[in-house]
């Protein structure tokens, strides 16, 4: 079994080829994906649980079965330690063999981010220069890299809760070449942005829908559970709504809210990142319309991901 430490399972993972893999997979539709189990994990005793582990299976026949656990615990960040971490275990699908244990952070946050990217060739307008990235942990450092491999991104601003955070975000995007700017006014920078895409972990909105633009797209990401969310209700009224997964409808406070209070129904969502991939539903129609697009997360991408790594 081949060991990929976090430097191996990164170098292995550019951007531009996990896109453009993800694309082929999504509209291939070969790749069989459970739902995944979801966890509450048990701190100590009267104290809220120590943090939620899913638990993602995914297989493409006769080629790699492979099964990701993820564990996220909000409070880390108190400890000074990163919210997410997760490993990865690849298995030859014929055999049942295992191929390779890699690391899950790295293939979680590169095919997160790629997996945004790749919506947004099809949702963000064809100009969309400058983004704002809300958030400053492992995926949003990637977003300004992925962004770019779609869109001729040329200015990235960040704004996060902790601004020393955000600073040391911008000055590692700088050290990297962008045009990075960290934000101290969030709804002036959310008005000037063309796309704005969220990373968090919070359980409130972060983002207000009267402060974008016309024909600006909204990427959220953060919200995987029922009692998260980074959006309030004004960023979905009057736009058009994807997702990654169908999944999504069900696991994220971000659409579970608004759907029970009657600002969107499932029927909004105009279509899946397999349907774009597949080119039988259309994504953005026109410069004006604002897009939201909402991920959960999929074990496909993170199957897609292991392959590439493990030349399985």
């Amino acid at each position: 079994m081949q060991l990929f430490d976090a430097a191996a399972t990164r170098d292995a993972l550019p951007l531009d080829r996990l896109i453009a893999a993800l694309r082929e997979a999504f509209a291939a539709d070969d790749i069989t994906v459970p739902l995944r189990h979801v966890h509450e994990v048990a701190g100590a005793a009267a104290q809220p649980p120590a943090f939620t582990s899913l638990i993602m299976p995914a297989w493409q026949a006769g080629r790699a079965y492979g099964v990701k656990i993820v564990n996220i615990a909000p409070g880390n960040a108190a400890r000074g330690l990163p919210g997410l971490h997760a490993s990865y275990l690849l298995h030859d699908a014929a055999t049942g063999v295992p191929i390779a244990l890699l690391d899950g952070d790295q293939i979680t946050a590169r095919r997160t981010a790629a997996a945004s990217a790749l919506a947004a060739s099809f949702l963000a307008r064809d100009d969309a220069s400058r983004l704002l990235v809300v958030g400053a942990g492992r995926v949003a450092g990637l977003l300004p890299a992925a962004y770019r491999c779609v869109r001729g991104i040329e200015r990235v601003t960040v704004w996060a809760r902790s601004a020393k955070a955000a600073t040391a975000l911008v000055d590692d995007l700088r050290a990297d070449g962008f045009d990075a700017h960290a934000a101290t006014d969030l709804p002036q920078a959310a008005g000037a942005a063309d796309v704005v895409s969220c990373a968090t972990l919070a359980s409130a909105p972060v983002i207000c829908g009267r402060w974008l633009r016309d024909g600006s797209h909204l990427d959220l990401i953060g919200s995987f559970t029922p009692a998260m969310r980074e959006a309030d209700d004004d960023c979905f009224r009057g736009s058009r709504l994807f997702v990654d997964t169908d999944e999504a409808l069900v696991k994220s406070g971000e659409l579970l809210g608004p759907i029970a209070r009657g600002v969107i129904s499932a029927a909004d969502v105009q279509a899946t990142l397999a349907d774009l991939c597949r080119g039988t539903q259309r994504g953005r129609q026109s410069t004006t319309e604002r897009t939201v697009f909402k991920s959960v997360g999929s074990a496909l991408e993170d199957l897609v991901a292991a392959m590439l790594v493990a030349g399985a």
